[in-house]
């Protein structure tokens, strides 16, 4: 079945999925619809079912076969080195390669057979990708929704520049963001720029697909709560996303993005949160002495964010926001749904550049 067959289509809806790494969150955005009635989903993300498939090939002592497209690690990743780590063969067409490193030889080098073709005789074929919409499709079917024609889609994107490590990529392309201006709605895009490889493979799968990041989605997101919004248009606000794997924290003034820093979420407490929202707004997080200090990802600041305001109040969403729960913060609800704050902020975005006329 096509993924778009079943069902009433009417224009104007929009399927926006978050990926993350424990859940992929689904909303179908309905105009006219209240929030509350849409239809809304959070299963485990592609990441954790492609993880389960592969170690089940493990368990029945099979060669591994690699299809489809590059995707986020994680899960999957792991049980692929685990599948070869205990002695068993694993091929990989050159786009699902992708996913175990962007360098093909560091693949080659783990000792995948990197392919074209048919996969090897006798091995058992997994699928890659961060979206499954047939599957999606037919478990909607049977309730009479359709997929909607446009979708938008979040996914955390490390890129990829020959020499250059994940996470500095990742960060020259934020600060590259701050640097412009910050306008989170021009993240959504449906030509990721070319070193952000796995928004690419979103793309290619689903011609027409816009993606974005998915930490600026969950912040716009939370800005569709009513408190945090006025609280970001007046004096600012410290917004913060507290993942399954990641936490992403944005100074935002208005819809603007002026500092970022971004950690694994089990590296993070109440103390560590309060020290780097302290020094966010105090303009003193650098991203070298953030890496250095603390281990995390990284961090990215427009040096005049000090003439906007002063950041006084702190949100928090995502399903690890009870790390932070003792520090007085708002716990942001967008429409009444914390874990659908990405989704929300894809639609956000995606209709503020309809009714502003703009194209991608």
């Amino acid at each position: 079945m096509n993924h778009r067959d079943a069902g009433e289509r009417r224009p104007g809806r929009i399927l926006a999925i978050d990926v993350g790494a424990g859940t992929q969150d689904i909303l179908i955005y309905e105009p006219g619809q209240t929030p509350e009635n849409l239809v809304k989903l959070v299963l485990p993300s592609r990441t954790r079912i492609v993880g389960r498939q592969v170690a089940a090939v493990t368990r029945a002592g099979r060669p591994l076969h690699l299809d489809g497209t590059l995707m986020g690690g994680g899960a999957s990743s792991d049980a692929i080195r685990a599948h070869l780590a205990a002695g068993l063969p694993v091929s990989a067409t050159p786009s699902a390669a992708r996913t175990i490193h962007n360098d093909p030889d560091r693949v080659t080098g783990l000792g995948v057979a990197v392919r074209d073709g048919e996969p090897p005789p006798g091995a058992e074929t997994v699928t890659l990708g961060d979206l499954d919409l047939p599957a999606l499709s037919a478990a909607l079917a049977p309730f009479g929704v359709a997929m909607p024609e446009t979708v938008a889609v979040a996914v955390q994107d490390h890129g990829y520049r020959p020499g250059a490590g994940n996470n500095d990529v990742r960060f020259a392309y934020l600060q590259g963001i701050i640097d412009a201006g910050g306008a989170l709605d021009g993240l959504l895009s449906a030509e990721p720029a070319p070193e952000m490889t796995r928004m690419a493979a979103v793309t290619g799968a689903v011609p027409g697909a816009q993606v974005m990041d998915t930490g600026a989605a969950a912040v716009l997101g939370i800005l569709e709560d009513p408190r945090v919004r006025e609280a970001a248009d007046t004096g600012g606000a410290v917004l913060i996303n507290a993942g399954n794997m990641h936490t992403f924290a944005a100074l935002v003034h208005g819809r603007r993005v002026v500092g970022l820093f971004e950690h694994h979420t089990s590296g993070i407490s109440a103390g560590i949160v309060t020290e780097l929202v302290a020094r966010l707004r105090a303009g003193t997080l650098t991203n070298e002495a953030f890496r250095r200090e603390f281990d995390g990802h990284g961090a990215a600041l427009d040096p005049a964010y000090r003439s906007l305001g002063r950041f006084e109040t702190v949100a928090v969403t995502g399903p690890h926001r009870g790390i932070l729960r003792g520090l007085g913060y708002v716990e942001a609800a967008p429409h009444g749904d914390m874990m659908l704050a990405g989704p929300f902020g894809l639609v956000a975005a995606l209709r503020r550049r309809e009714r502003d006329g703009a194209g991608s």
